[in-house]
């Protein structure tokens, strides 16, 4: 599937003259909260849905925190087929609404995602449906990688490093995949989670794959309790950088965020935005890890359903307690 036919869009690749201001060097923002779906999911969903998820299909099923499900959600009241979503019990209420808008069946199972999971994966056998993996799946891989070629398109150098934030690692191995398609093979890739749902950390850190014991974090969308092989055999090259910050910093940078670039992005979003809030960008220059000076700083916006002003009121209530 080309991307001309794809059903994610162009998003804008924004500078950020207050984010640059703070690390001394460009900031570009990957603006993928503006994807019909909300976030960039939309991009790996579509693209895998286009290749097994067929007019004869009799549905598709995907295990979510929210945004794969409503990726899969529009891909498939696009395509006319039906969804079914299965959401853990952290999922806000606003999240099964909007995935319901979409068309969606949503059937909420478990504490976690890991938990919703392998109902998906039973109901897929069990009554015929097309699973839809939320970031473990080349074709997602390649669906996000054109993130990156979107990137090269407008950007007139080589960045100086790339951030994302990682939950499962979809999104990092569609972008790592990218940057190789590109030529881009040797840029730094940040990848940022939350201290709770840092299943990549804890991997590397023990030099092999991690299962959390609980997902901790606020930013329930990066909930997995593994992260895919994929996203941790890649990280072990010496350019991808992992970084971890708390929650609270993750909230302050969602809430900076909304006052500099008047964009409301939900908490893991926030993780990938802390790179530069909370100054892990300049720690790793200091380090000797990062450039200096800093070429262009791509930040990836991935987006994310899971928050409103009351939803932003309730992370704060719980998080200054």
């Amino acid at each position: 599937m080309s991307d001309a036919e794809a059903f994610h869009v162009n998003t804008p690749l924004l500078e950020s003259l207050d984010m640059s201001k703070r690390i001394g060097a460009p900031v570009y923002l990957k603006m993928d909260n503006a994807q019909p779906s909300g976030s960039f999911k939309i991009r790996g969903i579509g693209h895998l849905c286009q290749k097994v998820a067929g007019p004869g299909s009799k549905g598709v099923i995907c295990s979510s925190g929210g945004n794969a499900g409503m990726a899969t959600a529009y891909v498939a009241r696009k395509l006319n087929i039906p969804a079914t979503i299965i959401v853990p019990s952290s999922t806000p209420e606003l999240v099964i609404h909007k995935l319901k808008s979409q068309g969606a069946t949503v059937r909420v199972v478990g504490k976690v995602w890991d938990d919703a999971n392998a109902e998906a994966l039973l109901l897929a056998q069990t009554q015929g449906l097309t699973f839809v993996p939320p970031f473990d799946h080349p074709l997602l891989w390649q669906g996000h990688a054109s993130i990156i070629r979107e990137i090269k398109a407008c950007l007139q150098t080589k960045p100086g490093a790339v951030v994302v934030a990682v939950g499962g690692g979809g999104l990092l191995c569609g972008v790592i995949e990218g940057l190789e398609e590109v030529g881009w093979g040797d840029v730094p890739v940040v990848s940022m989670e939350t201290k709770g749902a840092d299943c990549l950390n804890a991997s590397l850190n023990a030099g092999k794959l991690v299962t959390l014991p609980d997902i901790t974090s606020e930013a329930k969308t990066l909930g997995a309790k593994t992260v895919c092989s994929q996203a941790f055999e890649y990280s072990k090259k010496g350019n991808i950088i992992s970084e971890v910050v708390t929650d609270s910093e993750a909230l302050q940078a969602v809430e900076l965020f909304l006052d500099e670039e008047r964009v409301l992005v939900e908490l893991a979003c926030g993780a990938a935005l802390a790179a530069v809030y909370s100054g892990v960008v300049q720690r790793l220059q200091e380090e000797g890890r990062l450039p200096r000076p800093l070429g262009p700083l791509v930040v990836v916006v991935c987006g994310g359903s899971s928050i409103s002003l009351p939803q932003l009121q309730c992370l704060k209530n719980k998080l200054q307690r």
